[in-house]
């Protein structure tokens, strides 16, 4: 047997014995850790109502319902496209974005009986992924008496539902508390 063949037999070997330790062994081990150590975050984190999925807690939806908490617009697609997640790519100095902006302050001002001034910016800016299903609970708060007149419930009982759906900050001190848009509507709903 010649030295080229037996240095092509023994790189043979070696691509496969790495591709089933790397491409097979690694994967299923990886896969059954988050299986045990994290079930619901490894399968999606999917919230349900009435027994069947209805999203998941990691990805926003379009809401725009007056009895419904409204999330940040997204520039994923045709709003919260998974497959089109990304952000607009438009500066600060760019005069659309400019526009959209002013005009979906006017818009949300409107329409929560706020002035324009009271409008948070994560309500007027999409996020980097265009996906994020999280809101500031200021934001949310604006949205109290629209949402309770639509569904003729308590301004009380639409922050009690909000506040269902808070999360604190990670570890008691990084970041800042939001609220997931997707699991406040399940509440909301929960109300009716």
């Amino acid at each position: 047997m010649s030295a080229l063949s037996r240095h092509t037999f023994a790189g043979l070997r070696a691509l496969a014995v790495f591709t089933l330790l790397l491409g097979i062994g690694y994967p299923l081990l990886v896969f059954g850790i988050g299986q045990v150590a994290a079930p619901w975050q490894a399968g999606g984190s999917l919230v349900s109502a009435g027994g069947r999925p209805v999203g998941s807690a990691l990805i926003g939806q379009t809401f725009d319902q007056p009895g419904q908490l409204w999330g940040r617009p997204s520039a994923a697609g045709d709003g919260y496209d998974a497959q089109s997640s990304g952000g607009s790519n438009l500066g600060p100095n760019d005069a659309g974005l400019t526009e959209e902006i002013a005009a979906r302050r006017a818009y949300l001002a409107e329409v929560n009986g706020v002035l324009p001034e009271q409008v948070p910016a994560d309500a007027v800016t999409a996020s980097g992924s265009g996906l994020d299903p999280h809101i500031s609970p200021a934001y949310a708060e604006i949205q109290v008496e629209r949402i309770a007149r639509a569904r003729g419930v308590t301004g009380l009982q639409v922050r009690a539902a909000i506040a269902e759906a808070t999360d604190d900050r990670l570890l008691g001190f990084l970041g800042q508390p939001t609220v997931n848009v997707v699991q406040a509507n399940l509440a909301l709903d929960r109300l009716s």
